[in-house]
Formats: structure tokens, C-alpha cells, sequence
């Protein structure tokens, strides 16, 4: 079921990774969830991999939670609460994970991503959206307040926009997504495969141990006060300097020569 759930393909050293379950706009069913926590995983322990791409089949990228599977939950003895915990711990649980990949996982959107979906795209480290590509929190519209999209969400966009996007339900356009900080970029529709594999390949071609370093300094300082998150990324920079493959790489600059790395 994992399987057909979701695809998996290796292009190089980029892991491109479908949600495929197009009848049901890709939603975060229980199964969903555990396959692409599983993925996550595996490619968290497979250094080969140097960037991931996250796109969805069919006509949309990821419409949220399995409104249905929630809804049935509500015939268990206590109305369905350890149920809804147990979904939504999970789903936070895989949220977290992206960030904490050594990868860039990079979301390619489509169609629309909405509540969970949403989420989902702004737990990615870069997102690349179609045109006309629509976005939203919008679960307050039928009567459930978007709690945890609202975390991913908050730290991409300016509070008030996530506020209000939040409190109306309101849609927002690739464009305007990408003025909020949303996403990377927006491209035409028959352009996103090509435009979000240059992207991770241009990632992927970088030394990898310095970009795994960046990233996992990245997420730490942006929590960090000003001064803390200076001396924590001074820190980083001695970490970095030390990495043999960082030294061939500055040393190949001044000698105007490509870098001979063992991380090939």
C-alpha cells in the first residue's frame, strides 16, 4: 500500500517522491501519513540522496486531512478523541521531519493545497507552484480552526496575512503566495516538472556536507535571539572550515580550477 501510495523515483541524487492518491486530492490519510513518514526516514539514512522533490498526482498537490477516515473516527466509544490525537500528533511528527532532513526537500504545487496541504508546503524548504495554484487554511469555513497548518504557516508568511488567511478562509494565488513568501517561485503549469527538478539538481550538485550543515544551522538560529544565533553559527562557520572537502573547495577557487571532491 506504501508503495501505491506513494511513488518513489531517484533521478541522480534527487529523491522525487508522488503522493498518488488522486482520487481524494492527495489527502493526509492515516496510511498517507505513515508513507511518507516512512520515506522521509529512509531518506534521512541515504546519503546518496541529496535533494527531495514533493509533488502530488492528479489535479492537485495535497487537499489536507482525510475528511472522511475523521469523520468515521467519530463512531468509536469516545466520539473519536484518541483517534483525532493520535492524527494529528502523527501528522505534526512528519511536519517536523522535513526540516530536520539533512536534505532540502523542495514542494512542487499544483492545483491546491489547502489546510494540511498547505501546511505541507510551508514545512518544505522551498516550494516552486504552478500558475494558478491556490492556497488556503481554510478549515474555519466548516467549522475547524486550521491549529496546526497555523504553525508552518505562521513562521513563512507576515503574522497578520497568516491571521487572516486563518479567520476567512480566504484562497490566495500562486502569485500572491509568492509575495508572501509562500513559495520560491511561480512558473507556467507545463513548465513546473522541469523548473522544480533545475532547482534540486542544482541543490544536489552542491557539496553536500556543507549544505547538511547549513540546513540544520538554518532552523536553529532562526529560533535563536540575535546575538545567541551569531555565536551559534560562528560555531557552524569553524565546523564547516574544518570539513576537508570545504578547504579543496576554497583552495580550487584561488587556484582557478574546479574543486576535487571526495564527496562525488
Amino acid at each position: 500500500m506504501t508503495e501505491q501510495l506513494l511513488l518513489r523515483e531517484d533521478r541522480g541524487h534527487v529523491r522525487h517522491l508522488t503522493m498518488n492518491s488522486p482520487g481524494n486530492l492527495n489527502a493526509l490519510s492515516d496510511a498517507m501519513l505513515a508513507a511518507l513518514q516512512e520515506a522521509f526516514e529512509e531518506i534521512e539514512e541515504t546519503p546518496g540522496i541529496r535533494a527531495v522533490v514533493l509533488r502530488g498526482a492528479g489535479k492537485a498537490f495535497c487537499a489536507g486531512h482525510d475528511l472522511k477516515e475523521l469523520t468515521a473516527a467519530r463512531q468509536a466509544p469516545d466520539g473519536g478523541q484518541a483517534a483525532f490525537r493520535d492524527v494529528f500528533e502523527r501528522c505534526s511528527r512528519m511536519m517536523q521531519t522535513i526540516p530536520r532532513l539533512p536534505q532540502p526537500v523542495i514542494a512542487e504545487v499544483h492545483g491546491i493545497a489547502t489546510a494540511a496541504g498547505c501546511q505541507l508546503v510551508a514545512s518544505c524548504d522551498m516550494a516552486v507552484a504552478a500558475e494558478g495554484t491556490r492556497f488556503g487554511v481554510n478549515g474555519v469555513n466548516i467549522g475547524l480552526f486550521c491549529s496546526t497548518p497555523m504553525v508552518a504557516l505562521s513562521r513563512n508568511v507576515p503574522r497578520k496575512k497568516a491571521f487572516e488567511m486563518l479567520t476567512t478562509g480566504r484562497f490566495v494565488e500562486a502569485t500572491e503566495a509568492e509575495r508572501l513568501g509562500l513559495v520560491n517561485r511561480v512558473v507556467a503549469p507545463e513548465d513546473l516538472g522541469t523548473e522544480t527538478a533545475e532547482l534540486a539538481e542544482t541543490v544536489a550538485a552542491k557539496l553536500s556536507t556543507a549544505v547538511k550543515i547549513g540546513k540544520r544551522a538554518f532552523y536553529e538560529q532562526v529560533e535563536m535571539d540575535l546575538a545567541a544565533a551569531y555565536a551559534h553559527t560562528g560555531a557552524v562557520m569553524v565546523e564547516n572550515m574544518m570539513d576537508r572537502d570545504t578547504a579543496e573547495g576554497i583552495t580550487a577557487f584561488l587556484e582557478k580550477r574546479p574543486p576535487d571532491w571526495a564527496d562525488r
